[in-house]
């Protein structure tokens, strides 16, 4: 458990931060009067690390305009989807050449309508673990429901012309149990019929890039960053991790 890890640091006088058995140690005062790119192998102490949570530490990354997001909150989804499911599906854009519609209704107290559409290959639906559906209506319980017998699933809403993507504040696709995001400042989404091409390839795969590419997305990264301090009796110095 690294957080227990991390914690045991702090107490230790003084931790091997690095390995590099063949470098003699570097007191961090040189280090911070030296210039960058530099090896060194320090002893030192861990004074203290940020997030204090770890789950804290996993943010959404934008490889375009290298902005670090906060990774929404699964209740945020659920708000907006149970807003959007006050808006009937548009029975107009059922069963197209791309794709092919299944509606109902709950049986609930709200009787909400639910619409999911199954992306077709060579005008046949394809295998569960294989499909790629969207979803008008349904709640968070509910896509996580289909995501574990379909490849991948999309929440979207209708339109007079289309169906689209929910906000970018939303995850525009999920995946198994991931959900994957989109920038929005560097996105321009485009309507669903989009997806039309990839269903048109000849093995399409449905890979989460390929499918923001398509629908103008400019897909967020999970990474992974955290910020430490190290002091041993000459000085301090910050050390930050960034891994994806």
């Amino acid at each position: 458990d690294l957080e227990l890890y991390l914690q045991r640091c702090q107490q230790l006088s003084v931790t091997v931060l690095t390995d590099h058995q063949d470098m003699s140690n570097t007191e961090l005062k040189t280090i911070t009067n030296s210039t960058a790119p530099q090896q060194y192998r320090i002893r030192a102490k861990l004074r203290t690390y940020k997030p204090q949570k770890l789950h804290q530490s996993v943010k959404l990354h934008c490889s375009k305009c290298n902005s670090l997001q906060e990774v929404p909150n699964g209740d945020d989804f659920d708000f907006i989807l149970r807003g959007s499911a006050a808006t009937a599906p548009n029975p107009e854009l059922h069963n197209t050449f791309w794709y092919e519609s299944v509606m109902w209704t709950t049986q609930d107290q709200k009787q909400r309508e639910i619409a999911i559409h199954f992306v077709k290959h060579d005008e046949m639906l394809q295998h569960p673990e294989d499909t790629l559906l969207m979803i008008e209506g349904g709640t968070l319980e509910e896509i996580w429901k289909l995501t574990k017998r379909f490849k991948c699933v999309i929440p979207v809403r209708s339109t007079e012309d289309d169906l689209e993507l929910f906000d970018l504040s939303a995850p525009f696709l999920l995946q198994g149990n991931v959900k994957y995001y989109g920038c929005k400042q560097c996105s321009a989404p485009k309507p669903m019929r989009s997806l039309s091409s990839i269903a048109a390839e000849q093995q399409p795969s449905w890979e989460p890039s390929e499918i923001a590419q398509v629908l103008g997305i400019e897909l967020l990264q999970y990474v992974f960053v955290m910020k430490f301090t190290l002091v041993d009796e000459t000085g301090a110095l910050n050390a930050y991790l960034f891994d994806y």
